[in-house]
């Protein structure tokens, strides 16, 4: 009967110490997807800054050879603002899109200035923030690949089981706004 008691102790340690180790394995896994989406976002908001740090040099640029379209110039400055005061995947995404049309907008404006077009200083600002608009697109996407491949695990079963029992959650897409694919109109009237 010892032999017994003895061997169903042992099958219920070994069965108790296989799930503790199942559920810490797939914890850890779910932990470390996490964190890859939350380091991914960082290079994103590490490009969005670069790109932010840019426009001012940009813009007194251009000020110095358009200063009466000040209108795009302030919309310019106003979506830098936005975007540097956004904390939220949505609210930067959102204000990623403003500050994209804005710039949008500059550049339409630059066009008209065959003298600011070849300003060395200008070339240097617009190339090196062409580079920082590849970054963030980079970024993006692997942003968005790290959120998908998170968003499954956390959903298929047994890790959604897990997923549930430490409360981890869909994380959210890095998207454009809903217009952005529009491109935007300049009325020089």
């Amino acid at each position: 009967m010892k032999k017994g008691v003895l061997i169903t102790i042992i099958v219920i340690v070994a069965i108790i110490l296989l799930a503790g180790i199942t559920i810490g394995s797939t914890y850890n896994s779910i932990l470390a997807k996490s964190e890859e989406v939350d380091g991914k976002f960082a290079d994103i908001d590490t490009q969005l800054q670069r790109r932010a740090d840019l426009i001012p040099n940009l813009v007194n640029t251009v000020k110095g050879f358009a200063n009466h379209e000040q209108d795009v110039i302030d919309s310019v400055t106003e979506a830098r603002s936005k975007l540097s005061g956004a904390t939220s995947i949505e609210d930067k995404a959102t204000a990623n899109t403003e500050l994209t049309n804005a710039l949008s907008r500059l550049l339409v404006v630059v066009e008209n200035y065959p003298d600011l077009k070849s300003s060395q200083n200008f070339i240097q600002l617009s190339d090196e923030l062409e580079g920082t608009e590849n970054r963030i697109s980079v970024a993006r996407k692997n942003y968005n690949n790290a959120v998908k491949e998170y968003n499954l695990s956390i959903q298929k079963f047994p890790t959604n089981i897990i997923a549930g029992m430490f409360n981890f959650s869909k994380k959210a897409y890095f998207e454009a706004s809903e217009g952005s694919e529009n491109v935007p109109t300049v009325n020089f009237d």
